[in-house]
Parts: C-alpha cells; structure tokens; sequence
C-alpha cells in the first residue's frame, strides 16, 4: 500500500511540475542569427539617420511578415537598410526574400556593408536605380510591400504594384503623419482609403506614421 501511494505522489509530483512550472520556450528557440541580428540593431541604435525608420517602425514591419507567414517582399527605398534589416529577419523566419531598391549608390553601398555584418544578406537582393523604372518589371506574386521612397510617386508605386499582390497580401507606406510630406501622402492617403479591394488602417503613435493596406479581394 505504502508502495502504491509513493508511486501516486511521484506522478502527482511530476505533473506538476510540467504544468505549472514550464521551460523558457523563448531562449530555446532563438537563433545564432537571432543574436547577431540583436546585437547589430544594439550596436547601432543610435546610428540610423539619412532618411531610416525609428526601432518601433522596425517592428511593426516584422511583426506583420511574421503574422502573416508572408515570404515574397519589396522594399521601395532602402536608404542604409534599417528597415530592410527588419524585414529580412522576419523572412528568415518564414523562408523568404527581399528584394529592396535604392536610387542613391552612397546608400546603397552602405546598406550592403549594414545586411553582411547583419548576417542576412542572403534573404536580401539589393537593386541600385531607379524605382519608376524598377518596379514596373518586378515580377509577382508579391504578398508584403513596404514603400518609404518619394512621396509624390506612392499612388503610383501602389497602381504598379496592386494587380502583382497575391490576396491578403500588404502595402505599407511609410511617413503619413507630420507636415513633412503632409500633401503628397494625404493624397496617397485619401485614395488607397476608397479603394473597395484594400483594407486600410493608419499607424499614427508615433512621429512618423504608417499606412496598412491588406487586399480583401
């Protein structure tokens, strides 16, 4: 009897220790790339100037790829690669790519140095010229855009790109808030808000605000 009852207090014992108190799921699962991402974006917090997104800005982009299992990405404007830094971490977790594209050939050099010490130049293609040119030849299905390049030019960007957007796909642009660019994105705006195919919310917390634009149909 004496047995029996040790043997019940062991398994009552063991069942509870899985149940309530459970492993640190999270340190098991993150990456070598994981740290080297983490320590880049550390290292260089505060370096991320010449026309680059804030930290936060950096999350939304990836927390939206990661939700969305999305794998097949375009970056309009890559400036020194913060933002495509984010994205490409998210896709090396779904097992995707980007493709991002920079006019400017000072920026786009220094955005190859920023991905290499990143460790994720392999889920980034970089295309030096320019988008008006560019983004008419991508090829598609796309599923995730992410524009932040001129701002009188993001309807257009946005007529080019919708019809290669696999359904449920995103488009965000970037800086719809502020008296900066308030014309040109008001414009962009006001339009992509009428569109019956595309569900848009506005991203406004911050200084800079994004637009996110889901295809429903």
């Amino acid at each position: 009897m004496k047995s029996q009852l040790k043997y019940i207090f062991g398994l009552f014992l063991m069942f509870h220790i899985m149940v309530f108190v459970p492993l640190d799921s999270s340190a098991q699962e993150k990456t070598e790339l994981d740290r080297k991402v983490e320590r880049f974006l550390e290292n260089h917090k505060y370096r991320w100037h010449d026309m680059n997104i804030p930290t936060k800005d950096g999350q939304i982009l990836y927390d939206i790829i990661i939700q969305n299992n999305y794998k097949n990405a375009i970056e309009i404007g890559t400036s020194t690669g913060h933002s495509a830094i984010w994205i490409a971490w998210a896709l090396s977790k779904t097992g995707g790519k980007l493709i991002t594209i920079e006019l400017n050939e000072t920026r786009y050099r220094k955005a190859q140095e920023n991905f290499k010490e990143a460790g994720l130049e392999d889920y980034i293609e970089s295309r030096l010229g320019d988008a008006h040119s560019l983004v008419p030849k991508l090829d598609g299905p796309i599923d995730f855009v992410f524009c932040d390049a001129d701002k009188d030019w993001y309807k257009n960007y946005f007529k080019e790109i919708r019809k290669k957007l696999a359904l449920n796909g995103c488009f965000v642009a970037h800086n719809i808030k502020g008296n900066t660019y308030r014309v040109e994105t008001k414009k962009f705006i006001d339009y992509i808000q009428k569109q019956s195919d595309f569900k848009t919310r506005l991203e406004v917390s911050g200084d800079t605000g994004m637009s996110i634009s889901y295809k429903i149909k």
